[in-house]
């Protein structure tokens, strides 16, 4: 237990997002925007932003334990994108809580313990 709760990656989230027709780029600007507030946040190890088509796109973030998971769902980026989705997500974000098994970082890698 004491080696995962030095570990900066042990727990992830994987979120889903299909733009509504015509909204894919406001939806690529609202990810890119999103960096700075993501980057307040002293518990979010990795966050990225991901496009995959024109309606696709995807938020995969690691934090080091639960807590910070649960304070970057209640975070600006968040609360914004609970405001946002009805007029630009064809449906509610679906989330995905994860545990990691391994990672690596640029100077740090490793197992993460179960």
């Amino acid at each position: 237990m004491a080696e995962e709760q030095r570990a900066s990656v042990v727990k992830a989230l994987f979120v889903r997002l299909t733009a509504q027709d015509g909204k894919g780029d406001e939806v690529e600007a609202f990810l890119r925007d999103g960096l700075a507030a993501v980057m307040e946040e002293e518990d979010t190890t990795t966050w990225y932003a991901l496009r995959f088509g024109d309606h696709d796109f995807a938020i995969f973030d690691t934090f080091p334990h639960n807590s910070g998971r649960l304070a970057h769902l209640a975070g600006k980026v968040g609360r914004a994108l609970v405001m946002r989705t009805p007029e630009l997500l064809e449906g509610m974000p679906k989330i995905e809580h994860g545990h990691v098994l391994a990672y690596k970082l640029l100077n740090d890698s490793g197992q993460v313990p179960e």
